[in-house]
Protein backbone atom coordinates (compact mmCIF):
# COMPACT_ATOMS: atom_id res chain seq x y z
CA UNK A 1 0.00 0.00 0.00
CA UNK A 2 2.86 2.39 0.77
CA UNK A 3 4.36 1.65 -2.65
CA UNK A 4 1.00 2.25 -4.35
CA UNK A 5 0.61 5.58 -2.53
CA UNK A 6 4.14 6.61 -3.48
CA UNK A 7 3.42 5.82 -7.15
CA UNK A 8 0.24 7.91 -7.06
CA UNK A 9 2.16 10.81 -5.50
CA UNK A 10 4.79 10.72 -8.22
CA UNK A 11 2.05 10.62 -10.88
CA UNK A 12 0.55 13.81 -9.44
CA UNK A 13 3.88 15.64 -9.45
CA UNK A 14 4.69 14.41 -12.98
CA UNK A 15 1.29 15.55 -14.29
CA UNK A 16 1.18 19.01 -12.70
CA UNK A 17 3.66 20.81 -15.04
CA UNK A 18 1.83 19.35 -18.05
CA UNK A 19 -1.50 20.57 -16.71
CA UNK A 20 -0.19 24.07 -15.96
CA UNK A 21 1.39 24.54 -19.39
CA UNK A 22 -1.55 23.03 -21.28
CA UNK A 23 -4.07 25.21 -19.42
CA UNK A 24 -2.27 28.37 -20.50
CA UNK A 25 -1.90 27.18 -24.10
CA UNK A 26 -5.62 26.34 -24.24
CA UNK A 27 -6.49 29.98 -23.50
CA UNK A 28 -4.02 31.16 -26.15
CA UNK A 29 -5.49 28.88 -28.79
CA UNK A 30 -9.07 29.75 -27.89
CA UNK A 31 -8.08 33.33 -28.76
CA UNK A 32 -7.01 32.14 -32.21
CA UNK A 33 -3.23 32.10 -31.72
CA UNK A 34 -1.03 29.03 -32.12
CA UNK A 35 2.07 29.33 -29.95
CA UNK A 36 4.47 26.44 -30.48
CA UNK A 37 7.00 28.00 -28.12
CA UNK A 38 5.65 26.36 -24.96
CA UNK A 39 8.77 24.21 -24.61
CA UNK A 40 11.04 27.28 -24.73
CA UNK A 41 8.94 29.23 -22.21
CA UNK A 42 8.86 26.23 -19.85
CA UNK A 43 12.62 25.74 -19.84
CA UNK A 44 13.18 29.49 -19.39
CA UNK A 45 10.83 29.44 -16.41
CA UNK A 46 12.78 26.52 -14.99
CA UNK A 47 16.18 28.21 -15.43
CA UNK A 48 15.20 31.70 -14.25
CA UNK A 49 13.06 30.35 -11.41
CA UNK A 50 15.86 28.19 -10.08
CA UNK A 51 18.43 30.97 -10.42
CA UNK A 52 16.20 33.43 -8.54
CA UNK A 53 15.33 30.93 -5.80
CA UNK A 54 18.96 29.92 -5.35
CA UNK A 55 20.17 33.52 -5.27
CA UNK A 56 17.47 34.82 -2.93
CA UNK A 57 16.98 31.73 -0.78
CA UNK A 58 13.21 32.03 -1.26
CA UNK A 59 11.35 29.42 -3.28
CA UNK A 60 8.39 31.69 -3.94
CA UNK A 61 10.66 34.34 -5.42
CA UNK A 62 11.74 31.68 -7.89
CA UNK A 63 8.11 30.86 -8.69
CA UNK A 64 7.32 34.51 -9.46
CA UNK A 65 10.47 34.98 -11.54
CA UNK A 66 9.69 31.79 -13.46
CA UNK A 67 6.24 33.18 -14.34
CA UNK A 68 7.75 36.50 -15.42
CA UNK A 69 10.38 34.74 -17.54
CA UNK A 70 7.67 32.86 -19.41
CA UNK A 71 5.71 36.06 -19.92
CA UNK A 72 8.80 37.89 -21.19
CA UNK A 73 9.40 35.26 -23.84
CA UNK A 74 5.69 35.28 -24.70
CA UNK A 75 5.85 39.08 -25.13
CA UNK A 76 8.54 38.63 -27.81
CA UNK A 77 6.26 36.17 -29.59
CA UNK A 78 3.32 38.59 -29.29
CA UNK A 79 5.29 41.43 -30.90
CA UNK A 80 6.25 39.19 -33.80
CA UNK A 81 2.81 37.73 -34.55
CA UNK A 82 0.51 40.60 -33.55
CA UNK A 83 2.46 43.69 -34.55
CA UNK A 84 4.67 42.39 -37.35
CA UNK A 85 2.12 39.74 -38.44
CA UNK A 86 4.84 37.10 -38.76
CA UNK A 87 4.07 33.43 -39.29
CA UNK A 88 2.91 31.95 -35.98
CA UNK A 89 4.37 28.48 -36.55
CA UNK A 90 7.82 29.82 -37.46
CA UNK A 91 7.83 32.25 -34.53
CA UNK A 92 6.80 29.54 -32.10
CA UNK A 93 9.56 27.21 -33.25
CA UNK A 94 12.08 30.05 -33.05
CA UNK A 95 10.86 30.81 -29.53
CA UNK A 96 11.53 27.22 -28.48
CA UNK A 97 15.05 27.30 -29.90
CA UNK A 98 15.70 30.66 -28.23
CA UNK A 99 14.42 29.43 -24.88
CA UNK A 100 16.49 26.25 -24.95
CA UNK A 101 19.69 28.12 -25.78
CA UNK A 102 19.15 31.06 -23.45
CA UNK A 103 18.16 28.85 -20.52
CA UNK A 104 21.36 26.86 -20.92
CA UNK A 105 23.35 30.11 -20.75
CA UNK A 106 21.46 31.40 -17.70
CA UNK A 107 21.65 28.10 -15.82
CA UNK A 108 25.25 27.12 -16.56
CA UNK A 109 26.46 28.33 -13.14
CA UNK A 110 23.73 26.39 -11.30
CA UNK A 111 24.29 22.90 -12.67
CA UNK A 112 24.59 20.48 -9.75
CA UNK A 113 23.13 22.89 -7.20
CA UNK A 114 20.12 21.76 -5.18
CA UNK A 115 17.25 23.42 -3.33
CA UNK A 116 14.83 22.28 -0.67
CA UNK A 117 11.45 21.70 -2.37
CA UNK A 118 8.29 23.64 -1.51
CA UNK A 119 6.68 22.39 1.69
CA UNK A 120 3.50 20.37 1.28
CA UNK A 121 0.17 21.48 2.69
CA UNK A 122 -1.64 18.94 4.87
CA UNK A 123 -5.42 19.39 5.05
CA UNK A 124 -6.56 18.62 8.62
CA UNK A 125 -8.38 15.29 9.03
CA UNK A 126 -8.63 14.67 5.26
CA UNK A 127 -4.87 14.34 5.00
CA UNK A 128 -4.98 11.38 7.44
CA UNK A 129 -7.26 9.26 5.22
CA UNK A 130 -5.60 6.08 3.88
CA UNK A 131 -4.23 6.31 0.31
CA UNK A 132 -6.45 9.19 -0.82
CA UNK A 133 -5.33 11.46 2.04
CA UNK A 134 -1.62 11.67 1.17
CA UNK A 135 -2.39 11.82 -2.56
CA UNK A 136 -5.09 14.51 -2.64
CA UNK A 137 -4.85 16.35 0.67
CA UNK A 138 -1.11 16.42 1.37
CA UNK A 139 0.33 18.07 -1.72
CA UNK A 140 2.47 21.10 -2.52
CA UNK A 141 0.55 24.37 -3.10
CA UNK A 142 1.14 24.41 -6.86
CA UNK A 143 -0.82 21.17 -7.31
CA UNK A 144 -3.86 22.92 -5.86
CA UNK A 145 -3.07 25.95 -8.03
CA UNK A 146 -3.23 23.73 -11.13
CA UNK A 147 -6.68 22.45 -10.14
CA UNK A 148 -7.90 25.98 -9.41
CA UNK A 149 -6.43 27.20 -12.71
CA UNK A 150 -8.38 24.66 -14.76
CA UNK A 151 -11.58 25.42 -12.85
CA UNK A 152 -11.01 29.16 -13.26
CA UNK A 153 -10.42 28.85 -17.01
CA UNK A 154 -13.57 26.74 -17.41
CA UNK A 155 -15.58 29.38 -15.53
CA UNK A 156 -13.96 32.27 -17.39
CA UNK A 157 -14.52 30.86 -20.87
CA UNK A 158 -18.02 29.61 -20.25
CA UNK A 159 -19.53 31.98 -17.70
CA UNK A 160 -18.10 35.46 -18.22
CA UNK A 161 -18.49 38.19 -20.82
CA UNK A 162 -14.72 38.53 -21.19
CA UNK A 163 -14.49 34.80 -21.90
CA UNK A 164 -17.19 35.11 -24.54
CA UNK A 165 -15.25 37.94 -26.20
CA UNK A 166 -12.07 35.85 -26.17
CA UNK A 167 -13.87 32.92 -27.80
CA UNK A 168 -15.43 35.28 -30.35
CA UNK A 169 -11.98 36.59 -31.27
CA UNK A 170 -10.80 33.00 -31.78
CA UNK A 171 -13.79 32.03 -33.91
CA UNK A 172 -14.22 35.16 -36.02
CA UNK A 173 -11.76 37.97 -35.40
CA UNK A 174 -13.22 40.05 -38.23
CA UNK A 175 -16.68 40.16 -36.66
CA UNK A 176 -15.22 40.82 -33.22
CA UNK A 177 -13.26 43.76 -34.63
CA UNK A 178 -16.36 45.08 -36.39
CA UNK A 179 -18.21 45.05 -33.07
CA UNK A 180 -15.52 47.25 -31.54
CA UNK A 181 -13.46 44.70 -29.62
CA UNK A 182 -9.68 44.96 -29.61
CA UNK A 183 -8.57 41.73 -31.24
CA UNK A 184 -4.90 42.46 -30.68
CA UNK A 185 -5.51 43.44 -27.06
CA UNK A 186 -7.40 40.23 -26.33
CA UNK A 187 -4.79 38.10 -28.04
CA UNK A 188 -1.95 39.91 -26.27
CA UNK A 189 -3.53 39.22 -22.88
CA UNK A 190 -4.07 35.56 -23.82
CA UNK A 191 -0.47 35.14 -25.03
CA UNK A 192 0.97 36.68 -21.87
CA UNK A 193 -1.29 34.48 -19.72
CA UNK A 194 -0.17 31.39 -21.62
CA UNK A 195 3.47 32.42 -21.22
CA UNK A 196 3.00 32.90 -17.47
CA UNK A 197 1.45 29.43 -17.15
CA UNK A 198 4.30 27.86 -19.15
CA UNK A 199 6.85 29.69 -17.00
CA UNK A 200 5.08 28.46 -13.85
CA UNK A 201 5.17 24.91 -15.22
CA UNK A 202 8.91 25.24 -15.80
CA UNK A 203 9.46 26.67 -12.32
CA UNK A 204 7.57 23.68 -10.94
CA UNK A 205 10.03 21.35 -12.67
CA UNK A 206 13.15 22.93 -11.17
CA UNK A 207 11.73 23.89 -7.77
CA UNK A 208 9.38 21.01 -6.91
CA UNK A 209 9.50 18.05 -9.28
CA UNK A 210 13.29 17.75 -9.33
CA UNK A 211 14.64 20.61 -7.14
CA UNK A 212 17.79 21.19 -9.18
CA UNK A 213 18.68 22.63 -12.57
CA UNK A 214 19.76 20.61 -15.59
CA UNK A 215 20.05 21.85 -19.17
CA UNK A 216 16.99 20.95 -21.23
CA UNK A 217 15.14 19.61 -18.21
CA UNK A 218 11.75 20.30 -19.82
CA UNK A 219 12.50 17.18 -21.91
CA UNK A 220 9.72 17.65 -24.45
CA UNK A 221 6.96 18.39 -21.95
CA UNK A 222 6.07 21.58 -23.81
CA UNK A 223 5.26 19.58 -26.93
CA UNK A 224 3.14 17.19 -24.89
CA UNK A 225 1.26 20.18 -23.42
CA UNK A 226 0.47 21.30 -26.98
CA UNK A 227 -0.82 17.83 -27.80
CA UNK A 228 -2.93 17.78 -24.65
CA UNK A 229 -4.85 20.85 -25.81
CA UNK A 230 -5.88 18.97 -28.95
CA UNK A 231 -6.54 15.83 -26.88
CA UNK A 232 -8.90 17.86 -24.69
CA UNK A 233 -10.69 19.29 -27.76
CA UNK A 234 -10.06 22.77 -26.35
CA UNK A 235 -12.29 22.00 -23.32
CA UNK A 236 -10.58 22.86 -19.98
CA UNK A 237 -11.77 20.02 -17.74
CA UNK A 238 -10.58 17.38 -20.22
CA UNK A 239 -7.04 18.61 -19.67
CA UNK A 240 -7.12 16.99 -16.23
CA UNK A 241 -7.72 13.55 -17.70
CA UNK A 242 -5.13 13.99 -20.45
CA UNK A 243 -2.41 15.36 -18.19
CA UNK A 244 -2.84 12.64 -15.58
CA UNK A 245 -3.04 9.93 -18.22
CA UNK A 246 0.30 10.98 -19.65
CA UNK A 247 1.75 11.45 -16.15
CA UNK A 248 0.67 7.92 -15.22
CA UNK A 249 2.29 6.50 -18.35
CA UNK A 250 5.51 8.42 -17.74
CA UNK A 251 5.80 7.09 -14.20
CA UNK A 252 4.53 3.63 -15.14
CA UNK A 253 7.29 3.10 -17.69
CA UNK A 254 9.91 3.82 -14.99
CA UNK A 255 8.44 1.12 -12.74
CA UNK A 256 8.27 -1.32 -15.67
CA UNK A 257 11.96 -0.77 -16.31
CA UNK A 258 12.69 -1.41 -12.63
CA UNK A 259 10.77 -4.72 -12.79
CA UNK A 260 12.63 -6.18 -15.77
CA UNK A 261 13.82 -9.14 -13.69
CA UNK A 262 10.28 -9.95 -12.57
CA UNK A 263 8.28 -9.39 -15.75
CA UNK A 264 7.55 -12.18 -18.26
CA UNK A 265 10.05 -12.55 -21.07
CA UNK A 266 7.78 -11.00 -23.72
CA UNK A 267 7.55 -7.80 -21.66
CA UNK A 268 11.31 -7.43 -21.32
CA UNK A 269 12.05 -4.54 -23.66
CA UNK A 270 14.94 -2.08 -23.88
CA UNK A 271 14.63 0.94 -21.60
CA UNK A 272 14.41 3.22 -24.63
CA UNK A 273 11.19 1.48 -25.70
CA UNK A 274 9.47 2.13 -22.37
CA UNK A 275 10.72 5.72 -22.34
CA UNK A 276 9.22 6.32 -25.78
CA UNK A 277 5.92 4.58 -24.99
CA UNK A 278 4.11 7.63 -23.48
CA UNK A 279 4.95 9.72 -26.53
CA UNK A 280 3.83 6.96 -28.92
CA UNK A 281 0.57 6.69 -26.96
CA UNK A 282 0.07 10.44 -27.31
CA UNK A 283 0.45 10.21 -31.10
CA UNK A 284 -2.01 7.30 -31.24
CA UNK A 285 -4.58 9.22 -29.19
CA UNK A 286 -4.26 12.30 -31.41
CA UNK A 287 -4.71 10.18 -34.55
CA UNK A 288 -7.84 8.57 -33.09
CA UNK A 289 -9.25 11.97 -32.16
CA UNK A 290 -8.58 13.38 -35.63
CA UNK A 291 -10.44 10.42 -37.18
CA UNK A 292 -13.44 10.82 -34.89
CA UNK A 293 -16.21 12.75 -36.65
CA UNK A 294 -17.70 13.80 -33.31
CA UNK A 295 -14.48 15.61 -32.36
CA UNK A 296 -14.01 17.54 -35.61
CA UNK A 297 -14.78 21.20 -35.81
CA UNK A 298 -13.96 21.88 -32.16
CA UNK A 299 -10.83 23.91 -32.88
CA UNK A 300 -11.17 27.72 -32.95
CA UNK A 301 -11.87 28.71 -36.54
CA UNK A 302 -9.23 31.45 -36.63
CA UNK A 303 -6.51 29.34 -34.99
CA UNK A 304 -3.16 30.29 -36.51
CA UNK A 305 -4.63 32.90 -38.86
CA UNK A 306 -3.13 36.41 -38.65
CA UNK A 307 -5.31 39.43 -38.04
CA UNK A 308 -4.76 42.65 -40.00
CA UNK A 309 -7.39 45.31 -39.20
CA UNK A 310 -8.97 47.17 -42.07
CA UNK A 311 -7.77 50.72 -42.40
Amino acid sequence: MDLFTAILLTIVTASTPLLLAAAGELVVERAGVLNLGVEGMMVMGAACGFAAAFGSGEIWVGVVVGILAGMALAAIFAVMVLTLVANQVACGLALTILGLGLSGLIGQDFVGQKLAPIARIAVPLLGDLPVIGPVLFHEDPLVYVSFALVAGIWWFLGRTRAGLVLRAVGDNHGSAHALGYSVRGVRLAAILFGGGCAGLAGAYLSLVYTPFWATGMSAGRGWIALALVVFASWIPWRLLFGAYLFGAMSIGQLHLQAMRGVLPEFLVMPGQFWSALPYVATIVVLVLISRSKSRRGTAPVMLGKPFVPDR
